[in-house]
């Protein structure tokens, strides 16, 4: 794989609740250079992000309802119009761990089916430019069955990713000590075996090396989200 092909495989991210606009522009000008599928910003950043990508290949994706996942279907669609015109056109949703994990399959189809036709009317107002859905699972928090069942809905509402993680998640083991919370080669090859080949698999939180990008690519991702995107392309 060459540097530019590994590029196109990474959402460089930036979701620091502490950035500046100057860094943001900074941010987005580096990712544009090397090509990146993506920069994902926190959603006020959005506009500023455009501002500097719209004539670029790195397209801009944000984080929605993020990162809790908790906020409602409206909260989700009124944050997906929004960012949709300040020009974002790659929206990573996070999953209603409430509705997982009572294992409310049916109920969370219907709402995930209602934010993608949300999402495609939002894509038909802007003359059918294609905005690409994805859903944080939040995969750290989850059993195996929980992984496949979520991944089955969000591939029967239409959503065009499966994500695992969005970095924020706090899981402590016995005495408080704090438990890995990102991406795992076993996750992303159990969402991959579930969704089949065509729909997308995005790894996301705790990727830092160019090492364990390429091993979570083995493993069935199509796309690596991370923060460290430009020491993983620089280190193959």
């Amino acid at each position: 794989m060459k540097k530019n092909e590994l590029a196109m495989m990474i959402d460089q991210t930036l979701l620091s609740q502490t950035a500046t606009e100057k860094q943001i522009k900074d941010f987005c000008v580096t990712a544009a250079q090397y090509g990146f599928a993506s920069v994902c910003v926190n959603p006020v950043h959005v506009r500023t992000a455009y501002s500097i990508l719209s004539e670029t290949k790195t397209k801009v994706c944000t984080v929605i309802d993020f990162p809790l996942g908790a906020g409602g279907v409206e909260s989700k669609k009124s944050q997906a119009k929004t960012t949709v015109a300040d020009g974002a056109r790659e929206l990573d949703f996070v999953i209603d761990l409430s509705l997982v994990k009572a294992h409310e399959w049916e109920k969370l189809e219907r709402e995930l089916s209602e934010v993608q036709q949300f999402v495609n009317a939002l894509s038909a107002s802007i003359g059918g430019e294609k905005i690409v859905t994805k859903l944080i699972l939040e995969t750290c928090l989850l059993n195996d069955d929980e992984i496949v069942q979520s991944s089955l809905c969000a591939k029967k509402a239409g959503f065009d990713f499966v994500k695992t993680s969005t970095g924020f998640a706090i899981v402590k083991g016995e005495g408080g000590v704090l438990l890995p919370n990102g991406a795992t080669s076993h996750a992303v090859k159990l969402m991959r075996q579930t969704v089949g080949p065509d729909m997308g698999v995005k790894a996301s939180g705790g990727i830092h090396t160019t090492k364990q990008a390429l091993e979570l690519l083995e493993s069935g991702a199509s796309r690596i989200g991370a923060s460290a995107g430009i020491q993983i392309v620089d280190g193959l």
